[in-house]
């Protein structure tokens, strides 16, 4: 029998389509590294990138059919279910709601005399919040929502270069409010 590592990715994207177990354990073996770090790219939370990780892996085995060659590479397809599946939990009220509790016990440990800062206790969205309304809805989304630059001017219809440049200067407005 032919060795995986031998496979050319179409050989190795015939056998995930017949479902071959051998393949995917192949797949995970040598993918799952480079997707949970994409993953925790987005959600800087090592369990929950796991999980998402695992719910990944089910997807791609579920919809290998649906993977198109001529639309690209195995791992590019595969990057883009794993950037969206962070994306999603990202944006979810279930995220959100943990990520509010996790401050919650973060701001009890500072009040209570920890050295560590939470970026909520200093006041870091309440100096957002005091930056002209094109930068602060540019840093509340990049930022505290996690879309990209190019899911910004999408959603807000405006130049890719419009939103770099904005996001830009709100940083540096931003380092010149916390410096004073």
């Amino acid at each position: 029998m032919k060795s995986l590592q031998r496979y050319n990715e179409e050989e190795l994207v015939g056998l995930l389509k017949q479902h071959d177990q051998a393949a995917f354990s192949y797949l995970y073996d040598n993918y799952s590294s480079s997707l949970h770090g994409a993953i925790l790219g987005i959600l800087p939370d090592t369990d929950t990138a796991l999980d998402i990780l695992q719910e990944v892996f089910v997807k791609i085995w579920k919809q290998i059919s649906a993977y198109d060659v001529s639309k690209g590479r195995l791992f590019t397809w595969m990057l883009t279910i794993a950037r969206n599946a962070a994306i999603d939990m990202l944006r979810s009220k279930n995220w959100k709601n943990n990520k509010r509790n996790n401050e919650l016990t973060d701001e009890s440990v500072t009040l209570a005399g920890s050295s560590q800062t939470n970026t909520d206790v200093i006041g870091l969205r309440k100096i957002v919040h005091t930056l002209k309304e094109d930068y602060r809805i540019l840093v509340e989304l990049s930022y505290f929502e996690g879309y990209t630059q190019d899911d910004i001017a999408k959603q807000l219809n405006i130049p890719i270069g419009t939103v770099k440049t904005r996001l830009r200067k709100a940083l540096i407005e931003l380092r010149q409010t916390i410096k004073v």
